[in-house]
């Protein structure tokens, strides 16, 4: 079962320090929902652990991740597969690119994965929906690094709090105010 996302977030930090985030196996590793461990082989490879639980299934997937199509400063294709044991398979790419925004950088990106095995038998919905919160953790987590664990403020995040304090100190007022005879 395949699925595509795309998706952007602007970075409060100057591109070379974005590249080097994302050149980063410890970023990475901090940002990536449930990895585990990611651990640079050759030049532009890593392998990796990432731990994952999709409705009922967890899976452990043990695989590859490579770097291609680099252009310092301006994106590259990230691409891994790996194997989940009984719950199947993943593998999927991302290309990522960056460009100058005037609060700093824009990180677009695009995102194909492909799953199979038990996991795929789940229903493309759940997978979508936990695909799609894999990525809004990734660059939320990758956003606060770039920031310093400052998080950028996002459109969740100005959310109106549940408890209105006005509220509660209206309600404790006595209600006769004004009609005094």
């Amino acid at each position: 079962m395949a699925m595509t996302m795309t998706g952007e977030v602007t970075l409060p930090a100057e591109r070379p320090k974005v590249w080097a985030l994302l050149n980063d196996p410890e970023v990475l590793k901090s940002a990536i929902p449930g990895c585990q461990s990611l651990e640079k082989i050759g030049d532009n490879g890593f392998t990796a652990v990432v731990k994952i639980k999709i409705g009922p299934v967890s899976a452990t997937f043990k695989g590859k991740v490579e770097l291609t199509d680099i252009v310092p400063l301006v994106g590259y294709t990230i691409k891994g597969e790996g194997e989940g044991g009984i719950a199947g398979f993943a593998k999927g790419g991302a290309k990522v690119s960056l460009a100058d925004a005037p609060a700093g950088t824009l990180l677009h990106y695009d995102v194909e994965a492909t799953v199979g095995g038990k996991i795929a038998q789940l229903g493309s919905r759940l997978i979508d929906g936990v695909a799609k919160n894999m990525a809004d953790k990734f660059f939320s987590n990758f956003a606060a690094a770039a920031t310093d664990g400052v998080a950028p403020v996002s459109e969740a995040d100005s959310a109106t709090p549940l408890g209105n304090p006005s509220e509660a100190t209206a309600d404790a007022a006595p209600k006769n105010l004004g009609s005094g005879g």
